[in-house]
């Protein structure tokens, strides 16, 4: 019982919190600094639909305090204006950048060689142990013979595979020749083809970036303002918007709303989604529309409805036009296909207003006026001529 509690009391007193330590770490890393408190900022990223946007946060006081975040910026905005800035002041440090760059892939070259060959070492020398152990060994005892061996056997195994892995990487990693470096040159003359390619990964450009800038000041209260630091003692200071909130970033476009608005004349709900899909517009989400998504959108900016606006034109319900010609509402549907009315559908569900009647309306039992020989009008029915 007392050896159970040395134990956990040992423990006890040797945990420790490696989270802490790590996010210190990292903290002393960053190129980012908060003008508040003079710490170092960290970085996480939340998704923006498909992109991936980075958060700048000022946590360190706050974590070892548990006390509010000194200040958080959303760093989409800014990771642009940056980018922005550093192709706009790469042209006169074009070559130096190349070099530092070419300088650095070989330092990383040799250092990788050599830690690949020093694992290549060390297994040769448990190899040479191996077989010594082996060696030594009585040959009478053949089970301890038989365990050395099996375990010469895999140091040759492991000493073969490193050998081979360094030779392979040996192989590939051969340096630049001339038409490398003449590409690495050409590169750098075009960095703003080269830092604003897709293809480009995000780890290549913070290289540049650490190639290039020494930090970042942040402070964010009006307005958003970063003082960048080049290395060489070069200042450049920008001023930024304070970022959206999230509502405003997923807001219909006024461009889409007023063109809604202009094809509410003529069109329905699902016939407008699919007339914005064709020209290529978007949501405030960066998706495509369909029926509800305009039906909400017009609710909401208070637009008038298809509905309304063919009332506002006079036009009559279903209701209103059967009692003018005093026939049932399937009558109406029958005209209105066969084209003795004339119509304007509202909605996506089949729903119709009609125009006033006009000289041209058909009347109700008009087709039995003409099969009995009477002629039948709106004034009346009479007896049709006879000679």
């Amino acid at each position: 019982m007392k050896a159970v509690e040395e134990d956990r009391r040992r423990k006890f007193t040797t945990f420790k919190l490696p989270a802490l330590t790590d996010f210190r770490n990292a903290a002393d890393k960053g190129l980012v600094i908060c003008t508040k408190c003079g710490d170092r900022m960290t970085v996480r990223y939340h998704l923006q639909g498909a992109r991936r946007v980075p958060d700048y946060l000022c946590q360190r006081h706050g974590v070892e305090h548990a006390e509010p975040l000194c200040q958080q910026i959303v760093g989409g905005e800014l990771d642009a204006a940056i980018g922005r800035l550093l192709v706009e002041a790469v042209t006169p440090v074009t070559l130096e950048v190349a070099l530092a760059v070419q300088k650095e892939l070989e330092s990383r070259s040799e250092e990788s060689d050599r830690l690949r060959r020093q694992a290549v070492e060390r297994a040769r020398y448990e190899s040479d142990l191996a077989r010594r152990r082996y060696m030594r060994c009585d040959p009478d005892n053949r089970l301890v013979a038989d365990s050395l061996e099996a375990e010469w056997n895999q140091a040759l195994r492991k000493q073969t595979a490193a050998q081979e892995h360094y030779d392979k990487q040996r192989e590939s990693e051969t340096g630049l020749d001339d038409q490398q470096r003449a590409a690495i040159l050409a590169l750098a003359k075009d960095f703003p083809r080269l830092w604003n390619d897709p293809h480009t990964a995000d780890r290549e450009r913070k290289r540049i970036v650490r190639l290039l800038i020494a930090d970042v000041t942040l402070l964010k209260e009006t307005e958003v303002r970063a003082q960048v630091r080049f290395h060489g003692g070069a200042t450049h200071t920008l001023h930024l918007p304070l970022p959206k909130p999230a509502w405003l970033l997923r807001q219909t476009p006024a461009k889409v709303v007023a063109e809604i608005d202009r094809l509410l004349e003529d069109h329905t709900d699902g016939e407008i989604a699919a007339l914005l899909n064709r020209q290529g517009l978007l949501s405030g989400e960066g998706k495509p529309f369909h029926r509800l998504m305009v039906r909400y959108i017009r609710i909401d900016y208070a637009l008038p409805s298809r509905h309304d606006r063919l009332l506002t034109r006079d036009l009559l319900t279903v209701h209103e036009m059967a009692q003018r010609l005093n026939v049932c509402s399937e009558t109406l549907k029958y005209w209105r296909r066969a084209g003795l009315l004339k119509a304007h559908r509202y909605d996506d569900r089949g729903g119709y207003l009609f125009e006033p009647p006009g000289p041209d309306t058909p009347i109700k039992h008009q087709h039995q006026g003409k099969t009995t020989g009477k002629s039948t009008t709106r004034e009346g029915s009479f007896p049709a001529h006879t000679a």
